[in-house]
Protein backbone atom coordinates (compact mmCIF):
# COMPACT_ATOMS: atom_id res chain seq x y z
CA UNK A 1 0.00 0.00 0.00
CA UNK A 2 2.46 2.50 1.17
CA UNK A 3 4.52 1.32 -2.50
CA UNK A 4 1.54 2.36 -3.99
CA UNK A 5 1.38 5.79 -2.89
CA UNK A 6 4.76 6.25 -3.12
CA UNK A 7 4.46 5.53 -6.75
CA UNK A 8 1.23 7.77 -6.61
CA UNK A 9 3.12 10.72 -5.32
CA UNK A 10 5.89 10.34 -7.96
CA UNK A 11 3.43 10.45 -10.30
CA UNK A 12 2.44 13.77 -9.80
CA UNK A 13 5.20 15.48 -7.80
CA UNK A 14 6.05 19.11 -9.78
CA UNK A 15 8.34 19.18 -12.47
CA UNK A 16 11.81 20.71 -11.63
CA UNK A 17 11.76 24.81 -12.37
CA UNK A 18 14.01 24.57 -15.00
CA UNK A 19 11.70 21.91 -16.58
CA UNK A 20 8.30 24.62 -16.54
CA UNK A 21 10.20 26.84 -17.67
CA UNK A 22 11.82 24.84 -20.91
CA UNK A 23 8.40 23.94 -21.79
CA UNK A 24 7.07 27.56 -21.49
CA UNK A 25 10.01 28.21 -24.28
CA UNK A 26 9.04 25.58 -26.51
CA UNK A 27 5.52 26.62 -26.68
CA UNK A 28 6.80 29.88 -27.64
CA UNK A 29 8.67 28.80 -30.00
CA UNK A 30 5.97 26.87 -31.71
CA UNK A 31 3.73 30.18 -31.63
CA UNK A 32 6.35 31.50 -33.84
CA UNK A 33 5.10 29.11 -36.35
CA UNK A 34 1.40 29.80 -35.31
CA UNK A 35 1.17 33.63 -34.86
CA UNK A 36 2.08 35.88 -37.37
CA UNK A 37 4.86 38.41 -37.55
CA UNK A 38 4.28 41.55 -36.79
CA UNK A 39 5.67 45.10 -35.89
CA UNK A 40 4.52 48.57 -34.90
CA UNK A 41 6.75 51.45 -36.44
CA UNK A 42 8.35 52.71 -33.28
CA UNK A 43 10.31 56.54 -32.32
CA UNK A 44 12.25 57.79 -29.71
CA UNK A 45 11.09 60.58 -27.76
CA UNK A 46 12.61 63.30 -26.25
CA UNK A 47 14.07 61.10 -23.15
CA UNK A 48 15.51 58.94 -25.35
CA UNK A 49 12.49 56.17 -25.21
CA UNK A 50 11.59 54.22 -28.28
CA UNK A 51 7.64 54.51 -28.09
CA UNK A 52 5.16 52.85 -30.16
CA UNK A 53 3.58 54.47 -32.89
CA UNK A 54 -0.36 53.41 -32.49
CA UNK A 55 -2.31 52.49 -35.86
CA UNK A 56 1.10 51.82 -37.44
CA UNK A 57 1.06 47.48 -37.00
CA UNK A 58 1.83 45.78 -39.94
CA UNK A 59 2.49 42.17 -40.44
CA UNK A 60 5.65 40.92 -41.87
CA UNK A 61 7.13 38.17 -43.01
CA UNK A 62 7.30 35.23 -40.64
CA UNK A 63 10.44 34.47 -38.54
CA UNK A 64 9.91 31.21 -36.91
CA UNK A 65 11.81 30.17 -34.02
CA UNK A 66 13.02 26.06 -34.33
CA UNK A 67 13.61 24.73 -30.86
CA UNK A 68 17.13 23.65 -31.75
CA UNK A 69 17.33 27.28 -31.39
CA UNK A 70 16.54 27.27 -27.82
CA UNK A 71 20.11 26.64 -26.18
CA UNK A 72 21.44 29.47 -28.39
CA UNK A 73 18.84 31.76 -27.68
CA UNK A 74 19.46 30.55 -23.74
CA UNK A 75 22.86 31.42 -24.26
CA UNK A 76 22.46 34.88 -25.77
CA UNK A 77 20.20 36.08 -22.99
CA UNK A 78 22.66 34.84 -20.62
CA UNK A 79 25.26 37.49 -22.60
CA UNK A 80 22.81 40.76 -22.62
CA UNK A 81 23.45 43.33 -20.16
CA UNK A 82 19.96 43.27 -18.78
CA UNK A 83 19.88 39.66 -17.82
CA UNK A 84 23.79 39.18 -16.48
CA UNK A 85 23.77 42.26 -14.55
CA UNK A 86 20.80 41.10 -12.59
CA UNK A 87 22.39 37.51 -12.26
CA UNK A 88 26.06 39.07 -10.98
CA UNK A 89 23.64 41.29 -8.64
CA UNK A 90 21.74 37.91 -7.14
CA UNK A 91 25.37 36.38 -6.85
CA UNK A 92 26.96 39.22 -5.30
CA UNK A 93 24.06 39.65 -2.99
CA UNK A 94 24.34 36.08 -2.20
CA UNK A 95 28.20 35.92 -1.19
CA UNK A 96 27.57 39.18 1.09
CA UNK A 97 24.76 37.63 3.18
CA UNK A 98 26.68 34.71 3.29
CA UNK A 99 29.50 36.89 5.23
CA UNK A 100 26.58 38.60 7.10
CA UNK A 101 24.94 35.58 8.15
CA UNK A 102 28.21 33.80 9.35
CA UNK A 103 28.72 36.56 11.97
CA UNK A 104 25.89 35.72 14.05
CA UNK A 105 24.60 39.56 13.81
CA UNK A 106 21.22 38.74 12.28
CA UNK A 107 20.49 36.03 14.48
CA UNK A 108 21.58 37.97 17.98
CA UNK A 109 19.61 41.02 16.84
CA UNK A 110 16.77 39.03 15.07
CA UNK A 111 16.37 37.04 19.08
CA UNK A 112 16.54 39.76 20.45
CA UNK A 113 13.57 41.16 18.80
CA UNK A 114 11.66 37.86 18.98
CA UNK A 115 11.86 38.67 22.62
CA UNK A 116 10.80 42.01 22.19
CA UNK A 117 7.93 41.01 20.09
CA UNK A 118 6.97 38.19 21.93
CA UNK A 119 3.15 37.70 22.52
CA UNK A 120 2.57 40.38 19.61
CA UNK A 121 4.31 38.73 16.99
CA UNK A 122 1.14 39.76 14.31
CA UNK A 123 2.71 43.50 14.66
CA UNK A 124 5.98 42.85 12.90
CA UNK A 125 3.76 41.92 9.28
CA UNK A 126 2.25 45.19 8.81
CA UNK A 127 5.18 46.61 9.78
CA UNK A 128 7.47 45.19 7.52
CA UNK A 129 5.23 45.39 4.85
CA UNK A 130 4.44 49.30 5.15
CA UNK A 131 7.99 50.01 5.53
CA UNK A 132 8.97 47.86 1.64
CA UNK A 133 5.71 49.36 0.44
CA UNK A 134 6.98 53.26 1.16
CA UNK A 135 10.16 52.06 -1.07
CA UNK A 136 8.30 50.63 -3.73
CA UNK A 137 6.00 53.45 -4.00
CA UNK A 138 8.44 56.20 -4.05
CA UNK A 139 11.33 54.61 -5.36
CA UNK A 140 10.23 51.90 -7.36
CA UNK A 141 12.27 49.39 -5.26
CA UNK A 142 11.21 46.10 -6.37
CA UNK A 143 15.06 44.15 -7.18
CA UNK A 144 16.84 46.44 -4.86
CA UNK A 145 14.32 44.65 -2.01
CA UNK A 146 16.13 41.27 -2.62
CA UNK A 147 19.07 42.18 -0.35
CA UNK A 148 16.61 42.39 3.10
CA UNK A 149 14.94 39.01 2.28
CA UNK A 150 17.19 36.76 4.72
CA UNK A 151 16.87 39.33 7.40
CA UNK A 152 12.77 39.25 7.15
CA UNK A 153 13.62 35.65 7.12
CA UNK A 154 15.89 35.91 10.16
CA UNK A 155 13.31 38.07 11.88
CA UNK A 156 10.08 35.93 10.89
CA UNK A 157 11.71 32.55 12.63
CA UNK A 158 12.73 34.38 15.26
CA UNK A 159 8.86 34.87 16.52
CA UNK A 160 7.93 31.21 15.06
CA UNK A 161 7.17 31.58 11.86
CA UNK A 162 8.66 30.44 8.57
CA UNK A 163 10.78 31.07 5.39
CA UNK A 164 7.35 32.15 3.49
CA UNK A 165 6.11 34.24 5.95
CA UNK A 166 9.45 36.21 6.27
CA UNK A 167 9.95 36.46 2.12
CA UNK A 168 6.31 37.29 1.85
CA UNK A 169 6.20 40.07 4.15
CA UNK A 170 8.98 41.72 2.83
CA UNK A 171 8.37 40.51 -1.68
CA UNK A 172 4.35 41.39 -1.06
CA UNK A 173 4.95 44.78 1.03
CA UNK A 174 7.28 46.04 -2.20
CA UNK A 175 5.41 44.33 -4.73
CA UNK A 176 1.72 46.19 -3.25
CA UNK A 177 3.58 49.25 -3.13
CA UNK A 178 5.17 49.10 -6.38
CA UNK A 179 1.82 48.58 -7.65
CA UNK A 180 -0.56 51.15 -5.98
CA UNK A 181 2.81 53.51 -7.58
CA UNK A 182 1.60 56.82 -5.79
CA UNK A 183 4.96 58.52 -6.66
CA UNK A 184 6.61 55.70 -8.17
CA UNK A 185 8.65 57.01 -11.23
CA UNK A 186 8.91 53.96 -13.24
CA UNK A 187 5.37 52.64 -13.52
CA UNK A 188 2.88 56.13 -12.89
CA UNK A 189 5.65 58.61 -13.75
CA UNK A 190 6.49 56.99 -17.19
CA UNK A 191 2.69 55.95 -18.02
CA UNK A 192 1.63 59.98 -17.16
CA UNK A 193 4.04 61.09 -19.29
CA UNK A 194 3.51 59.03 -22.25
CA UNK A 195 -0.66 59.28 -21.68
CA UNK A 196 0.05 63.07 -21.40
CA UNK A 197 -1.61 63.03 -18.32
CA UNK A 198 -0.93 66.54 -15.82
CA UNK A 199 0.79 67.45 -13.86
CA UNK A 200 3.23 64.57 -12.97
CA UNK A 201 1.63 61.74 -10.19
CA UNK A 202 -1.85 63.81 -9.95
CA UNK A 203 -4.63 61.56 -8.62
CA UNK A 204 -2.36 60.24 -5.97
CA UNK A 205 -5.16 60.83 -3.48
CA UNK A 206 -6.77 57.70 -5.20
CA UNK A 207 -3.88 55.56 -5.54
CA UNK A 208 -3.65 56.57 -1.20
CA UNK A 209 -6.65 54.67 -0.86
CA UNK A 210 -5.69 51.84 -2.93
CA UNK A 211 -2.47 51.43 -1.05
CA UNK A 212 -4.13 51.34 1.96
CA UNK A 213 -6.87 48.48 1.00
CA UNK A 214 -3.50 46.55 -0.77
CA UNK A 215 -1.82 46.74 2.48
CA UNK A 216 -4.69 45.70 5.04
CA UNK A 217 -5.49 42.40 2.62
CA UNK A 218 -1.85 41.11 2.66
CA UNK A 219 -1.34 41.59 5.81
CA UNK A 220 -4.46 39.52 6.87
CA UNK A 221 -3.97 36.92 4.19
CA UNK A 222 0.34 36.84 5.74
CA UNK A 223 -0.73 36.63 9.20
CA UNK A 224 -3.73 33.90 8.69
CA UNK A 225 -0.95 31.82 6.97
CA UNK A 226 1.82 32.69 9.47
CA UNK A 227 -0.16 31.83 13.10
CA UNK A 228 -1.39 28.67 10.86
CA UNK A 229 1.73 27.65 10.76
CA UNK A 230 2.89 29.05 14.24
CA UNK A 231 0.44 26.63 15.73
CA UNK A 232 0.87 23.82 13.96
CA UNK A 233 4.29 23.69 11.72
CA UNK A 234 2.82 20.84 9.89
CA UNK A 235 1.23 23.31 7.95
CA UNK A 236 4.42 25.05 6.70
CA UNK A 237 4.10 24.93 2.61
CA UNK A 238 7.70 23.76 2.56
CA UNK A 239 7.44 20.61 4.51
CA UNK A 240 11.17 19.21 5.78
CA UNK A 241 12.71 21.81 3.72
CA UNK A 242 12.66 24.44 5.99
CA UNK A 243 14.26 24.68 9.08
CA UNK A 244 12.40 24.56 12.74
CA UNK A 245 13.26 28.26 15.30
CA UNK A 246 11.88 25.80 17.64
CA UNK A 247 15.12 23.60 17.93
CA UNK A 248 17.15 27.45 18.69
CA UNK A 249 17.87 28.62 21.99
CA UNK A 250 17.66 31.84 21.46
CA UNK A 251 17.90 33.01 25.34
CA UNK A 252 21.53 31.76 25.09
CA UNK A 253 22.15 34.22 22.20
CA UNK A 254 23.84 37.65 23.30
CA UNK A 255 24.42 40.77 21.28
CA UNK A 256 28.48 41.48 21.26
CA UNK A 257 30.25 44.52 20.16
CA UNK A 258 31.55 42.99 16.80
CA UNK A 259 27.53 42.57 16.19
CA UNK A 260 27.03 45.82 17.20
CA UNK A 261 29.99 47.72 14.53
CA UNK A 262 28.30 44.92 11.86
CA UNK A 263 24.72 45.89 11.92
CA UNK A 264 26.09 49.58 12.25
CA UNK A 265 28.12 49.17 8.76
CA UNK A 266 24.92 47.50 7.29
CA UNK A 267 22.91 50.16 8.68
CA UNK A 268 24.72 53.05 6.97
CA UNK A 269 25.06 50.56 3.54
CA UNK A 270 21.42 50.91 2.95
CA UNK A 271 21.29 54.34 3.78
CA UNK A 272 23.49 54.84 1.35
CA UNK A 273 21.62 52.63 -1.02
CA UNK A 274 18.28 54.25 -0.51
CA UNK A 275 20.04 57.63 -1.10
CA UNK A 276 21.62 56.10 -4.25
CA UNK A 277 18.68 54.90 -5.76
CA UNK A 278 16.48 58.10 -4.40
CA UNK A 279 18.73 61.00 -5.54
CA UNK A 280 21.94 59.71 -7.95
CA UNK A 281 19.41 57.20 -9.90
CA UNK A 282 22.07 54.10 -8.92
CA UNK A 283 20.81 50.91 -10.64
CA UNK A 284 22.16 47.37 -10.29
CA UNK A 285 26.24 47.95 -11.04
CA UNK A 286 26.00 50.42 -8.18
CA UNK A 287 24.30 48.52 -6.05
CA UNK A 288 26.24 45.28 -6.64
CA UNK A 289 29.47 47.24 -6.07
CA UNK A 290 28.14 48.53 -2.43
CA UNK A 291 27.22 45.33 -1.25
CA UNK A 292 30.40 43.42 -2.98
CA UNK A 293 31.92 45.83 -0.43
CA UNK A 294 29.57 45.66 2.04
CA UNK A 295 30.48 42.31 2.84
CA UNK A 296 34.12 42.54 2.93
CA UNK A 297 33.35 45.34 5.57
CA UNK A 298 31.46 42.96 7.47
CA UNK A 299 33.84 39.78 7.38
CA UNK A 300 36.41 42.17 8.77
CA UNK A 301 34.70 43.31 11.59
CA UNK A 302 33.88 40.11 12.42
CA UNK A 303 37.98 39.36 12.69
CA UNK A 304 37.08 36.71 10.02
CA UNK A 305 40.75 35.94 7.65
CA UNK A 306 40.94 37.06 3.92
CA UNK A 307 40.82 33.42 3.06
CA UNK A 308 38.14 32.71 5.44
CA UNK A 309 36.05 36.06 3.57
CA UNK A 310 36.82 34.98 -0.19
CA UNK A 311 35.73 31.00 1.21
CA UNK A 312 32.17 32.35 2.37
CA UNK A 313 31.94 34.90 -0.50
CA UNK A 314 32.13 31.52 -3.00
CA UNK A 315 29.78 29.39 -0.59
CA UNK A 316 27.45 32.39 0.00
CA UNK A 317 27.44 32.29 -4.42
CA UNK A 318 27.21 28.64 -4.93
CA UNK A 319 24.17 28.48 -2.59
CA UNK A 320 22.25 30.99 -4.71
CA UNK A 321 23.04 29.83 -8.46
CA UNK A 322 19.91 27.81 -8.36
CA UNK A 323 17.68 31.01 -8.63
CA UNK A 324 20.23 33.03 -10.31
CA UNK A 325 20.21 30.62 -13.65
CA UNK A 326 16.66 31.00 -13.25
CA UNK A 327 16.63 34.51 -14.37
CA UNK A 328 18.58 33.47 -17.51
CA UNK A 329 16.33 30.38 -18.18
CA UNK A 330 13.00 32.85 -17.83
CA UNK A 331 14.52 35.50 -19.87
CA UNK A 332 15.05 33.39 -22.84
CA UNK A 333 10.93 33.41 -22.87
CA UNK A 334 11.02 37.10 -24.16
CA UNK A 335 14.23 36.43 -26.74
CA UNK A 336 12.62 34.06 -28.23
CA UNK A 337 9.39 36.44 -28.71
CA UNK A 338 11.16 38.91 -30.12
CA UNK A 339 13.26 36.38 -32.48
CA UNK A 340 9.91 35.47 -33.54
CA UNK A 341 8.56 38.90 -34.10
CA UNK A 342 5.08 38.08 -32.70
CA UNK A 343 5.68 40.39 -29.51
CA UNK A 344 3.98 43.23 -31.32
CA UNK A 345 1.41 40.82 -33.23
CA UNK A 346 -0.28 39.93 -29.52
CA UNK A 347 -0.01 43.58 -27.85
CA UNK A 348 -2.12 44.49 -30.69
CA UNK A 349 -4.76 41.88 -30.29
CA UNK A 350 -4.96 42.15 -26.72
CA UNK A 351 -5.46 45.85 -27.07
CA UNK A 352 -8.11 45.64 -30.02
CA UNK A 353 -9.93 42.77 -27.99
CA UNK A 354 -10.86 45.79 -25.71
CA UNK A 355 -12.94 47.78 -28.40
CA UNK A 356 -15.79 44.71 -28.49
CA UNK A 357 -16.25 44.47 -24.76
CA UNK A 358 -19.09 46.37 -23.05
CA UNK A 359 -18.51 49.44 -21.85
CA UNK A 360 -19.14 48.62 -18.26
CA UNK A 361 -16.07 46.80 -18.37
CA UNK A 362 -13.68 47.90 -20.38
CA UNK A 363 -11.60 49.58 -18.31
CA UNK A 364 -11.67 45.81 -16.27
CA UNK A 365 -10.99 44.45 -19.94
CA UNK A 366 -7.39 46.78 -20.08
CA UNK A 367 -5.98 45.56 -16.63
CA UNK A 368 -6.71 42.42 -17.38
CA UNK A 369 -4.78 42.58 -20.77
CA UNK A 370 -2.04 44.57 -19.57
CA UNK A 371 -2.20 41.26 -16.79
CA UNK A 372 -1.25 39.22 -20.02
CA UNK A 373 1.17 41.50 -21.41
CA UNK A 374 2.92 41.81 -18.40
CA UNK A 375 4.46 37.98 -18.75
CA UNK A 376 6.38 38.73 -21.91
CA UNK A 377 7.06 42.28 -20.90
CA UNK A 378 7.76 42.08 -17.34
CA UNK A 379 9.12 45.54 -16.88
CA UNK A 380 6.94 48.79 -15.74
CA UNK A 381 8.91 51.03 -17.56
CA UNK A 382 8.96 48.98 -20.72
CA UNK A 383 5.13 47.91 -20.95
CA UNK A 384 4.36 51.24 -20.36
CA UNK A 385 6.20 52.69 -23.21
CA UNK A 386 4.88 49.57 -25.23
CA UNK A 387 1.34 49.75 -24.30
CA UNK A 388 0.34 53.17 -23.03
CA UNK A 389 0.57 54.94 -26.78
CA UNK A 390 -2.44 52.22 -27.76
CA UNK A 391 -4.38 52.38 -24.60
CA UNK A 392 -4.68 55.98 -24.50
CA UNK A 393 -5.98 56.41 -27.33
CA UNK A 394 -8.34 53.28 -27.13
CA UNK A 395 -9.43 54.79 -23.68
CA UNK A 396 -10.05 58.22 -25.30
CA UNK A 397 -12.11 55.85 -27.95
CA UNK A 398 -13.84 54.24 -25.26
CA UNK A 399 -14.63 56.96 -23.12
CA UNK A 400 -12.52 56.25 -19.98
CA UNK A 401 -10.16 58.97 -19.28
CA UNK A 402 -6.53 59.29 -19.18
CA UNK A 403 -6.03 59.07 -15.56
CA UNK A 404 -8.02 55.84 -14.73
CA UNK A 405 -6.51 54.36 -18.16
CA UNK A 406 -2.82 54.84 -16.54
CA UNK A 407 -4.67 53.47 -13.24
CA UNK A 408 -5.60 50.02 -15.33
CA UNK A 409 -2.45 49.92 -16.02
CA UNK A 410 -0.25 49.79 -13.12
CA UNK A 411 -2.58 47.63 -11.53
CA UNK A 412 -1.82 45.06 -14.62
CA UNK A 413 1.54 45.49 -14.32
CA UNK A 414 2.29 45.19 -11.01
CA UNK A 415 0.25 41.97 -8.93
CA UNK A 416 1.25 39.42 -11.64
CA UNK A 417 4.65 40.28 -10.70
CA UNK A 418 4.42 37.73 -7.63
CA UNK A 419 3.47 34.82 -9.77
CA UNK A 420 4.35 34.82 -12.94
CA UNK A 421 7.69 32.82 -14.07
CA UNK A 422 9.34 35.47 -16.17
CA UNK A 423 9.49 38.17 -13.77
CA UNK A 424 12.96 38.56 -12.46
CA UNK A 425 12.32 40.23 -9.05
CA UNK A 426 10.05 37.35 -8.29
CA UNK A 427 12.70 35.08 -9.07
CA UNK A 428 15.03 36.74 -7.19
CA UNK A 429 13.05 36.32 -4.08
CA UNK A 430 12.94 33.06 -4.50
CA UNK A 431 16.53 32.44 -4.81
CA UNK A 432 17.43 34.34 -2.18
CA UNK A 433 14.95 32.42 -0.11
CA UNK A 434 15.41 29.16 -1.48
CA UNK A 435 10.95 28.71 -1.54
CA UNK A 436 10.91 26.53 -4.60
CA UNK A 437 8.69 28.58 -7.34
CA UNK A 438 6.00 25.60 -7.28
CA UNK A 439 5.59 26.06 -3.34
CA UNK A 440 5.58 29.85 -3.49
CA UNK A 441 3.01 29.16 -6.69
CA UNK A 442 0.66 27.46 -4.14
CA UNK A 443 0.70 30.05 -1.49
CA UNK A 444 0.47 33.49 -3.15
CA UNK A 445 -1.65 32.38 -6.04
CA UNK A 446 -5.01 33.32 -3.80
CA UNK A 447 -3.35 36.53 -2.87
CA UNK A 448 -2.85 37.76 -5.92
CA UNK A 449 -6.51 36.98 -6.59
CA UNK A 450 -8.08 38.46 -3.86
CA UNK A 451 -5.81 41.67 -4.53
CA UNK A 452 -7.19 41.69 -8.21
CA UNK A 453 -10.25 41.59 -7.22
CA UNK A 454 -9.77 44.56 -5.16
CA UNK A 455 -8.25 46.45 -8.03
CA UNK A 456 -11.12 45.55 -10.36
CA UNK A 457 -13.33 47.10 -7.35
CA UNK A 458 -11.34 50.36 -7.24
CA UNK A 459 -11.13 50.55 -11.30
CA UNK A 460 -15.08 50.03 -11.47
CA UNK A 461 -15.16 52.53 -9.07
CA UNK A 462 -12.46 55.15 -10.79
CA UNK A 463 -14.77 54.70 -13.92
CA UNK A 464 -18.32 55.91 -11.86
CA UNK A 465 -16.73 58.74 -10.24
CA UNK A 466 -14.53 59.93 -13.45
CA UNK A 467 -11.38 59.71 -12.10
Amino acid sequence: MSIETSKKKKGIQMPHTYIILFLIVLVVCLLTYVIPAGQFERQEDASGRMLIVPGTYTQVESSPVSPLEIPMAFVRTLGSSSVNEIIFFIFIIGGAFELIMQTGMITAFCAKLGKMFAGKEKLLIPIFITVFAVGGFTMGMSVEVLVFVPIGIAVAKAVGYDTITGTAMIAMGSIVGFTAGIYNPFNVGVAQSIAGVTPMFSGAWYRWIILVAFIVVTSLYIIHYAEKVKKNPSKNLMGNEDSNLEDVDVSAIEVTGRHKLILLAVVIALAVLIYGVAYLGWFITEMATLFLVLGVVCGILAGFSGNKICDLYVQGMANITFGAMIVGVAGTINTVMVDGMIIDTIINALANAIVALPSSVKIIGMFLVQNIINLPINSGTGQAAATMPIMAPVGDLVGLTRQSTVLAFQLGDGLTNAIYPTSSTMLGFLAASKIPYSVWLKYVIKLVILLSLVSMAFLALAVVIGY
